[in-house]
């Protein structure tokens, strides 16, 4: 008998893959399709990692109700996310993590900070992961990488769009043209790429004079010297690069304190979180614009909404507005790669030709031989009565803009 058992056994388990038995273990083994979120969850950039998760989060349900990847037969999005901390070695760590213990996934995004993203990316690009990447900084895509995209414009090519367009605002509110500026920024990759472009050619091409310049790490400890020399340069504009919310309040409250009235442009988004408004009063911040990537926007009503009434946002940040865009492009792509194949994926971004960006301002769901979005546009914002809202392009506007002091 025990010989008997031995060869039933060995019988049944010849005829398992004939019976079926493999093909329900592959079907089963792609009913979900891992995709990666890395972002800043603890530490000081935690906020702005906490909306790109609510973004992600919403995209992935809003793609697995709607029927998950087609092509495989339904498979739905199946989110991983990891923390990246608060420093580029935090992140990098956590890249090495996401690759060494998530072998399934298929693709990710993140990182918020360039310097993050520049970072990780060294440790995807060498896993063959696409990622992609809501972050600034030129550099990201300058490396000959073949698995990067970058769904925001770069930060040089955003100066280049902002700095006529901010030109042309205040002419049209004061009657004027600018012909000073300063410029106060921190030294994270996004900001020194914003400010090396403007440098290099883009004042000069727009007639401005730089008359003052300060560059600080964060975070600023004292903002006293660095106003009162802002005030006697006596700029027409002050472009403002802070991306952690106590610098830009502590030097904003210097420039309240000394009395020194200067239309203020920022770069970036970190000037118009939530969370700005528990530390900076709605009435220091009024007109204060920033040019972004990204932003809730004319069309995206509905989804604006929803991040309030789910998570209790009372706007859609880049941070949210990109995370969820980036993973119906990762959605596309798997419908174009047919399986869960990050090499596949990877492929099927290089070569992705959806038309007009839905989730995006300008350009299209397509990426040049550098990883980035081709015709990648911005918007400007700007805070009016406490919130902070879309002003240019006019497509996508949901307010007329207003020059301080006018």
């Amino acid at each position: 008998m025990p010989g008997l058992t031995r060869r039933t056994l060995a019988t049944a388990a010849a005829l398992m893959p004939l019976l079926g038995f493999q093909m329900t273990t592959s079907a089963s083994a792609q009913d979900k399709v891992q995709v990666g979120l890395l972002a800043p969850l603890s530490g000081l950039y935690a906020r702005p990692g906490q909306v790109m998760k609510m973004g992600a989060e919403m995209a992935v349900k809003d793609i697995n109700d709607e029927g998950g990847i087609a092509c495989m037969n339904g498979a739905k999005l199946d989110l991983v996310v990891l923390d990246s901390g608060d420093t580029t070695e935090k992140a990098k760590n956590a890249a090495q993590r996401m690759v060494a213990e998530h072998p399934d996934l298929v693709a990710a995004t993140g990182s918020y900070l360039s310097s993050f993203t520049l970072a990780v990316t060294e440790v995807t690009e060498r896993a063959d992961l696409p990622m992609l990447t809501l972050s600034y900084s030129d550099l990201i895509t300058e490396r000959g990488f073949h698995n990067v995209f970058q769904t925001s414009a770069t930060a040089g090519s955003q100066a280049s769009i902002a700095l006529p367009t901010i030109m042309n605002l205040a002419e049209s509110a004061s009657g004027k043209r600018p012909k000073t500026v300063a410029i106060i920024t921190d030294n994270t990759a996004a900001s020194v790429a914003s400010v090396k472009a403007m440098k290099e050619g883009l004042l000069d091409k727009v007639g401005l004079d730089l008359v003052f310049e300060e560059v600080f790490t964060p975070p600023l400890v004292d903002a006293s010297s660095l106003v009162q020399q802002l005030r006697a340069r006596r700029p027409d504009l002050l472009f403002f690069l802070p991306t952690v919310i106590s610098d830009a309040k502590l030097i904003l409250e210097k420039m309240n304190e000394f009395n020194v009235k200067i239309p203020t442009i920022s770069f970036g988004i970190a000037i118009a979180e939530p969370d700005v408004l528990n530390t900076i009063s709605p009435d220091l911040i009024n007109g204060v614009m920033s040019a972004v990537a990204n932003w809730g926007a004319k069309g995206q009503e509905d989804l604006i909404a929803r991040l309030k009434k789910e998570y209790g946002e009372p706007w859609m940040t880049q941070n949210a507005i990109s995370t969820y865009g980036d993973m119906w492009v990762i959605k596309a792509a798997l419908e174009d790669a047919c399986k869960p194949d990050r090499k596949a994926v990877a492929e099927a971004l290089r070569k992705m030709d959806g038309g007009p960006s839905r989730y995006y301002p300008g350009g299209e769901l397509k990426f040049d031989e550098m990883g980035r979005r081709v015709g990648a546009g911005l918007t400007i914002i700007q805070w009016q009565d406490g919130v902070p809202v879309t002003v240019f392009p006019d497509d996508l506007a949901l307010a007329k803009p207003i020059w301080p002091g006018n």
